[in-house]
C-alpha cells in the first residue's frame, strides 16, 4: 500500500537509522547513517573525509543526487514500512543550523563528525507492508 508524502516523512522521523546512496567513482555507494527529519529534509552528520562530503563539495550549490532509505520491518510477521527518498544533498553551512543540528543529532560512532549534510526530497516512494489475502 503506497503512502503519501506527509506520512512517509512522519515514518522517517520515527526511526533514526537509514542508508544513504550516492555515486562514487561511477558506482553506487551505500552508507548506514543516523538522521533526523527537519522541515521535510533529512539531515545527517558525517566526517570530513567521507566520500559523500567530497561529492557535495564538488557539486557546490547544486547539490549531489542521492537516495535515502529507511524502514521498519518485523522479521517474524514481515509487516512494516519502507521509505525511499530521492533528492539533492548539500553541505550545511549556516552557523545557526550547524549548532542546532549538532545539538539534535548525535552520531552513533566514535570520531569527529564535523560535517552536516541536508537532503531535500524531490521524490518520495513509501510503502506499508500489510498482510496479504490468501
Amino acid at each position: 500500500m503506497g503512502l503519501d508524502r506527509f506520512e512517509a516523512l512522519r515514518l522517517l522521523g520515527s526511526v533514526s537509522l537509514g542508508r544513504v546512496v550516492f555515486t562514487r567513482h561511477a558506482l553506487p555507494a551505500i552508507r548506514p547513517v543516523n538522521h533526523i527529519v527537519d522541515g521535510g529534509d533529512i539531515v545527517i552528520r558525517t566526517h570530513e573525509g567521507a566520500a559523500l562530503v567530497s561529492r557535495t563539495r564538488e557539486a557546490a550549490d547544486l547539490g549531489v543526487v542521492v537516495a535515502y532509505e529507511a524502514d521498519a520491518i518485523d522479521p517474524v510477521t514481515h509487516l512494516g514500512w519502507s521509505v525511499v527518498v530521492t533528492g539533492y544533498a548539500r553541505a550545511v553551512a549556516d552557523p545557526g543550523d550547524l549548532t542546532r543540528y549538532r545539538a539534535a543529532l548525535r552520531p552513533w560512532v566514535d570520531g569527529t563528525m564535523d560535517c552536516t549534510v541536508r537532503i531535500h526530497p524531490e521524490e518520495i516512494t513509501a510503502v506499508r507492508l500489510v498482510p496479504c489475502d490468501e
